[in-house]
């Protein structure tokens, strides 16, 4: 087995390469002058399973993913695996008005087109996998970002609303402590309150997770409400911290921004390989 990582997870391919034990094709990619991407597979994948690492985020990197997959259909690979660790287009997972396009569902056929079985990391739905004519698997990062909530005390797991609570849970139960979720409530036409459901924060250690963290905003207004209301510390948890303009500064009230690594920056302190890697391993290894 090979494994190829993109010019966006090059860091999840290699952690990848040394927790399965398997190699690291040599792969040149690169930009013309006029930005067009070029790739090439240097080693030979003939009759080889290949596995291709890329965050499919920004738009740039879904052209280099194709390009990939391509390159390695045409070098007779015997299959092709895909493992994308932030899944673009997610969240456009249904058609809000109409002429609009299933953005997830477009970008599930395309990719799935030379591909035998994917990866993604905790998708913006579940059922986004169901969009994929080829079986597709998901694994979580929770329990990696719970790891390290719990060395940093937090007594409270917190979602950001009601529809986020399972993942909360689920990091709770890993840490060892109670969990909730925030809801709002509208006071009058300027004013709404943001208060958990059922626990008190006051004097209490809290993160709050999320999935994906964008401009920030959402999160942000729940990281001050919390200390507010009496939080002592707010540690603010992702999977994926896109930190698009300036949602760092945002944050600045939180103790600390941890996101994983399904895309770089400042904040990407948690490996995802490590959930990965069992997915791949019984699909292609065993």
């Amino acid at each position: 087995m090979y494994i190829i990582g993109g010019s966006a997870s090059k860091n999840i391919a290699e952690d990848l390469s040394k927790i399965l034990d398997q190699p690291l094709a040599d792969v040149t990619i690169k930009r013309f002058i006029d930005n067009e991407c070029y790739v090439k597979i240097n080693d030979d994948v003939n009759g080889e399973d290949v596995v291709i690492v890329q965050t499919t985020y920004p738009d740039r990197n879904i052209i280099e993913m194709l390009l990939l997959q391509d390159a390695a259909v045409e070098a007779n690979a015997k299959t092709v695996f895909l493992v994308i660790p932030y899944y673009g287009y997610a969240r456009q997972d249904r058609k809000f008005q109409e002429g609009e396009p299933v953005s997830a569902k477009a970008m599930a056929k395309h990719l799935g087109m030379n591909a035998n079985g994917v990866v993604t990391v905790d998708p913006h739905k579940d059922y986004i996998l169901d969009f994929f004519d080829i079986p597709a698997y998901n694994c979580s990062a929770v329990p990696e970002i719970a790891k390290h909530l719990k060395e940093k005390k937090v007594e409270i797991v917190l979602a950001p609303d009601k529809g986020a609570a399972g993942r909360a849970e689920k990091a709770a139960e890993i840490i060892g402590c109670e969990h909730d979720f925030l809801e709002k409530k509208r006071i009058d036409d300027k004013t709404i309150e943001i208060k958990t459901k059922k626990l008190d924060v006051n004097g209490k250690t809290v993160a709050i997770i999320d999935d994906i963290i964008s401009t920030g905003g959402t999160m942000a207004k729940a990281v001050n409400e919390m200390k507010k209301q009496g939080a002592e510390e707010v540690y603010v948890a992702c999977t994926h911290g896109l930190f698009v303009g300036n949602a760092a500064e945002k944050l600045g009230s939180a103790k600390e921004i941890l996101a994983t690594d399904t895309i770089i920056t400042g904040f990407s302190k948690i490996k995802v390989a490590p959930v990965i890697a069992p997915v791949l391993k019984k699909q292609l290894l065993e």
